[in-house]
């Protein structure tokens, strides 16, 4: 029982972490479409 908690923590962990990380790499790239756009003007 100890060992399905001790998974179940992990799981939610790495989840959460991908969740901030995708979020931080869509940033940059919407950063790098904005530069794009601008000097295209």
């Amino acid at each position: 029982m100890k060992m399905l908690s001790v998974m179940i923590a992990l799981i939610a962990a790495f989840g959460l972490s991908a969740c901030n990380t995708l979020q931080g790499m869509g940033k940059d790239i919407q950063k790098g479409g904005e530069a794009v756009e601008k000097s295209a003007k």
